[in-house]
């Protein structure tokens, strides 16, 4: 992945750390699904114009996932894309998942995220600060 991304009016390194479960923990997503479920990842990545780094699956019941996205795309949109446009599709694909969810329902409700950044807090915080120093 590249630090900084030229887009027409800024740069940017904007990168998520997103992951999110199964309803109920259930563990329904073998590696047929999961499979699909990065595949579809990948193609809601470039449509929707973000870059998806890297995915995978843990312990059959929630995803990891790495993206690099502009400054347009707020994360809330990203997860809304990834949970709800994966979700419809694998059910449709893989009606055996409805027998141990209902409600139609694939992903818990929430979601964890982290931002992550090629320098850290406390290089930023410090950076801000000596800026203060500086007199015009």
């Amino acid at each position: 992945m590249k630090i900084y991304t030229h887009g027409r009016t800024n740069v940017y390194n904007i990168n998520y750390h997103i992951v999110w479960c199964v309803k109920y923990r259930r563990k329904v997503l073998d590696s047929n699904i999961s499979e699909r479920l990065y595949r579809i990842a990948n193609e809601i990545a470039a449509d929707k114009g973000f870059e998806l780094a890297e995915i995978k699956v843990g312990e059959m019941d929630h995803v990891h996932c790495f993206v690099s996205a502009p400054p347009m795309l707020s994360i809330t949109q990203i997860v809304k894309y990834l949970k709800g446009i994966t979700g419809r599709k694998l059910f449709d694909e893989f009606p055996e998942i409805k027998e141990k969810l209902w409600r139609g329902q694939l992903w818990n409700n929430s979601y964890f995220v982290e931002t992550i950044g090629s320098t850290s807090e406390e290089n930023v915080r410090e950076y801000i600060e000596r800026q203060k120093n500086v007199q015009m």
